[in-house]
């Protein structure tokens, strides 16, 4: 026979074979992005791409609120052959993310996190062994005594930011940046950033600003498209973001570690956290390598989610005169007029307490937690969660939960004033606890503590010192607040003077924390106390 022959008997025998198989194959690529029945329900899906053509990419937590009040507190999306399922109840997260936490607690696959981090981001790296020691390190680092013993940079840098707010008032945002900014990075590493524009504070921003770029859904999918990655970088713009996020990263964060390495050598010690992590370095099995990414991933936490309450918090107190109100006459009760206000008074203020828990539950700063991912089958309701499924926590529609909360659409720190968790009568809040902001699960954020306490300083302390108020117009009427104009003022001239006063006592504490200043910021510094 023939060559010819031979492949002609062969295309015959194939094209009957390819004939047979094409409905299965049809069958086959027709059930991708079908929901399977043992999935939670969820918005209709079409063959192919499931719920992908209706997956919102901006304000993701509102679009799930609405399917949530329409499929319930648990519902499921098809993203392509993937699943995701989005819980909106505390009853849920408890027990899917809580009472399951073994097998709910990794993350999703994200390339670009992976190509910027190498999977050392202890909060988004996969629940391997590199995250139990991150995180194992982390709790060493960041006990309870350790916390308190950082309380005077705290409210060394809380009185900074009412001095920086009394004398320039319109640049309230960039002062509030810089403040979660800087004293995050003294108690990490033992260096404060003085001015929004030192030069460490402008290399986070700029770090920052890239690594949200990276992450953000204006990226290509390419975990969804793995073709994507084969593209030459002339092409996928999106390969040069990676590397220059992870080079900007690396700059700062070791470039930190050296530093506090160096004043350690020199016997210049301040407390850091870094100080005590490079000396257990060994005992807790960390590279250098995770010591730094550990560095920058508690300086990035830290810094953003201070800032992004207070600024919302400054809003709520402009939006609402009589909260405000109310709060000053409590502080005023009190801590009085002598002296700024100190953490201990927290413990006597319950109103101040109720605004801080209304101002997470009406604008939380992550509504749409870091989703997690299941790392085996998990079964919760009579449902199955697959393996890789993508888990979403809607923190969000949790909060605004009319079952949960009377008026939810309305701030109103009240309703903590009348039960522990806001909640309408009758509600079981056996599920419930306060610090769902902070996360859920074996994920939940390391540095709960010093967070809490600097939102309960600068909490006190604006709400002691200044009035916020509506803008007005050329002719006298009120401007709707947004996130940049309102009026500041301080309430009264006394107010003032106890800034001023306080702001100068606080450099016996800043100094231990200025020995590597740049020349500009030591020049700043010194001008700013001479006045």
């Amino acid at each position: 026979m023939s060559i010819h022959q031979s492949l002609a008997t062969d295309y015959g025998l194939l094209v009957p074979s390819l004939l047979f198989l094409l409905p299965w194959i049809l069958y086959k690529a027709l059930k991708i992005g079908k929901r399977d029945s043992f999935l939670p329900p969820g918005p209709p899906t079409i063959p192919i791409l499931g719920n992908l053509h209706v997956f919102p990419l901006e304000d993701a937590y509102l679009k799930f609120n609405e399917w949530a009040r329409h499929y319930g507190d648990i519902f499921s999306l098809k993203i392509g052959p993937g699943t995701a399922v989005v819980i909106s109840s505390m009853e849920a997260v408890k027990g899917l993310m809580e009472k399951r936490s073994t097998t709910t607690s990794d993350r999703p696959k994200n390339h670009m996190a992976e190509k910027i981090t190498q999977g050392l981001n202890m909060v988004i790296c996969p629940y391997t062994d590199t995250w139990r020691a991150l995180r194992k390190a982390s709790h060493t680092i960041l006990t309870a005594k350790a916390v308190e013993a950082h309380l005077p940079i705290q409210r060394a840098e809380a009185c900074q930011v009412m001095h920086d707010l009394l004398n320039d008032p319109e640049n309230f945002f960039k002062y509030v940046g810089r403040y979660s900014n800087s004293v995050t990075m003294s108690i990490l590493f033992g260096k404060r950033c003085p001015r929004y524009e030192s030069a460490e504070s402008a290399a986070f921003f700029r770090a920052n600003d890239s690594w949200n770029h990276a992450l953000s859904p204006s990226i290509p999918p390419v975990d969804l498209f793995p073709f994507l990655d084969y593209l030459p970088e002339k092409i996928a713009w999106w390969k040069k973001l990676a590397r220059e996020t992870r080079q900007l990263q690396r700059n700062l964060y070791f470039g930190l570690v050296d530093e506090c390495e160096a004043r350690m050598k020199r016997g210049e010690h301040n407390g850091a956290f870094m100080e005590d992590l490079l000396n257990q370095q060994n005992d807790l099995g960390l590279t250098r390598e995770l010591v730094g990414y550990l560095g920058g991933v508690l300086l990035e936490g830290g810094s953003e989610t201070t800032a992004s309450f207070l600024r919302s918090l400054v809003l709520f107190l402009a939006a609402f005169p009589d909260v405000q109100r109310k709060a000053q006459e409590e502080i005023d009760r009190v801590v009085g007029h002598e002296r700024s206000p100190v953490l201990q008074d927290i413990d006597n203020l319950p109103y101040i307490r109720a605004l801080i828990q209304e101002a997470h539950r009406f604008h939380p700063v992550a509504p749409l937690a870091i989703p997690h991912s299941a790392s085996a089958d998990e079964e919760y309701r009579g449902y199955i969660i697959p393996k890789d499924t993508t888990i979403f926590v809607n923190t969000y529609a949790i909060f605004h939960n009319p079952d949960y909360f009377e008026d939810p659409e309305k701030f109103n720190p009240d309703r903590y004033m009348k039960q522990e968790f806001g909640t309408k009568p009758g509600v079981d809040v056996r599920a419930f606890r306060n610090n769902i902001s902070f996360g859920y699960g074996r994920r939940i954020c390391p540095g709960m503590g010093l967070g809490e306490n600097s939102l309960a300083l600068n909490t006190m302390n604006f709400v002691w010192a200044f009035d916020f108020r509506p803008p007005k117009d050329s002719m006298g009427n009120e401007i709707p607040v947004s996130h940049d104009i309102y009026e500041k003022r301080p309430r009264n001239a006394s107010v003032a003077e106890i800034i001023e006063r306080e702001f100068h006592e606080s450099t016996e504490t800043f100094v231990k924390f200025e020995r590597d200043l740049a020349a500009e910021d030591r020049e700043w510094v010194d001008n700013l106390r001479k006045t």
